[in-house]
């Protein structure tokens, strides 16, 4: 007797859309993505009606209730039963893995301090981290919203990445997760913070001071601050200019 495999399905949203059986992407209209991306940030089964008014608010209810259907048939048409839907409700399958899932999940383990986290100081969660939340997709306030709201998370977990690395005594690893989160966001002085205590220490106080350096520049010419004293007091020689 043949035993059947059962494939794992995959949705990423970090990076950009796709939907994965196996190693094979799976071809879907704009519409069904949208609509599978939505199911996969909920919390919860939504209803029907929420998640129409949701995806299309400047419809009309019967227009947006048809789009609805017309999405969920797309959407079934991949073959694999991506969503679970009731006359009432719908939410993404269970079996079907999310890559933002795990990356929240690693942000919250990463800011809860009672959490030793060793098992994910690594590189993966730092690319998770790095990663924006479907970065094209910039037409639907609920889109923005949820980047938005992820965006934060990201900072505030690569922030506490680059800590937890620096007091490990791991320093180049801090240095790369400090990177990446004045990459994610340059005029965060936060960021800065944690990149220059890396540098400084594993000893390189030329690197925390260029990267003050760089922190004071961007500030002075996006916002017309001069870094705080507190970032000041971290190279003593520093002085306001």
């Amino acid at each position: 007797m043949r035993t059947e495999v059962t494939q794992i399905v995959t949705l990423r949203l970090l990076k950009g859309f796709a939907l994965l059986v196996g190693e094979d992407r799976v071809t879907l209209s704009s519409s069904a993505q949208r609509l599978l991306a939505f199911l996969a940030l909920q919390d919860r089964p939504r209803t029907r009606t929420y998640v129409a008014r949701t995806l299309w608010p400047e419809a009309t209810t019967a227009r947006a209730n048809a789009n609805l259907r017309s999405s969920l048939w797309r959407a079934s048409r991949a073959g694999h039963g991506v969503i679970d839907a009731s006359a009432h409700e719908m939410a993404l399958a269970g079996n079907i893995s999310v890559d933002i899932h795990d990356a929240v999940a690693r942000a919250h383990r990463l800011l809860d301090k009672s959490c030793l986290c060793d098992d994910i100081l690594n590189r993966h969660t730092r690319d998770e981290l790095s990663a924006d939340l479907l970065p094209e997709w910039l037409d639907n306030e609920w889109v923005l919203i949820e980047q938005e709201q992820y965006h934060q998370l990201r900072l505030y977990a690569l922030e506490a990445m680059a800590k937890r690395l620096t007091t490990a005594g791991r320093h180049g690893e801090a240095v790369a997760a400090g990177l990446a989160a004045v990459r994610a966001e340059p005029l965060r002085e936060s960021a800065h913070r944690v990149l220059i205590d890396a540098h400084l220490a594993a000893g390189n106080r030329g690197a925390a001071q260029h990267q003050y350096e760089q922190c004071r520049r961007v500030l002075l010419e996006e916002l017309g601050l001069e870094p705080s004293d507190t970032l000041r007091h971290l190279l003593p020689h520093t002085s306001a200019h």
